[in-house]
């Protein structure tokens, strides 16, 4: 089942989505060579305790840290560590949840590490393309696969691999609630509501799209260990336009 928001539910998300983009703010301003990415935990930690609310992803299913961070290859769910150094030229994808009263905002970005190849310059460029045309289908009116298809669009305009293991979901009360958003199209025909917040999150990658999980059971890498950039949104279907609900507010500083 779908859950449409309420107005206060909104009015929280959007909050707890503040809070989330405030972290990426710190992730963009901090993120640089010979950081470790439990740096970058710290940093996340201290955002999301500063402003009063929860990490959602610390002890979600087990998992131990604030963030993920995941770096070249890796897709999505990489465990910071102490350990795990920001060389220049790497790409780092961090995501970020938040739980404000009792509602979570949830939101990834891919970020350069100094300069980085042309190639995976246009990695993370179509890539963030990919997830602005997915929002711009997120109408009430539309369907699920309105979304999906204009993803996959622009994967297949640039010979982009889809990950198709992971997508996008439903969020709320919870960081996973229904519907499951793929990233490819499937024909899924579920139409989109008024008060629908879905977060929506193409992973695409330089090579194959098949992925695999790492010996540490959250990891997950690309098969052919080519680059993958991983952007997202959470996002209010409306009568209107779609509203983002990761983005800093000025009635929330």
């Amino acid at each position: 089942m779908i859950n449409r928001k309420s107005r206060d539910e909104i009015k929280r998300m959007k909050h707890a989505g503040h809070i989330v983009a405030l972290v990426h703010k710190a992730m963009k301003e901090n993120i640089k060579a010979g950081m470790s990415t439990k740096d970058l935990d710290d940093i996340a930690m201290e955002v999301i305790h500063a402003n009063k609310a929860i990490p959602t992803f610390l002890g979600y299913n087990g998992f131990p840290a604030s963030i993920c961070t995941s770096i070249n290859e890796n897709v999505v769910h990489g465990i910071p560590s102490k350990n795990v150094i920001l060389k220049e030229g790497d790409i780092i994808s961090v995501d970020v949840g938040a739980t404000y009263g009792g509602m979570v905002g949830d939101s990834a970005w891919t970020y350069p590490v100094g300069k980085i190849a042309p190639e995976i310059e246009n990695l993370l460029k179509f890539t963030e393309e990919s997830l602005f045309a997915g929002i711009s289908k997120m109408r009430a009116g539309n369907v699920l696969d309105d979304i999906s298809s204009a993803v996959e669009a622009v994967a297949n305009r640039e010979h982009l691999g889809i990950v198709r293991q992971y997508g996008g979901h439903g969020v709320g009360h919870v960081m996973h609630e229904d519907p499951f958003l793929y990233n490819y199209s499937v024909g899924d025909k579920t139409l989109i509501k008024s008060g629908m917040v879905i977060a929506i999150e193409p992973m695409l990658n330089l090579g194959c799209d098949e992925v695999i999980q790492l010996p540490d059971e959250w990891t997950v890498q690309t098969a052919d260990k080519k680059p993958s950039a991983h952007f997202e949104h959470t996002v209010l279907a409306t009568d209107g336009e779609p509203e983002l609900m990761t983005i800093i507010r000025e009635e929330f500083l």
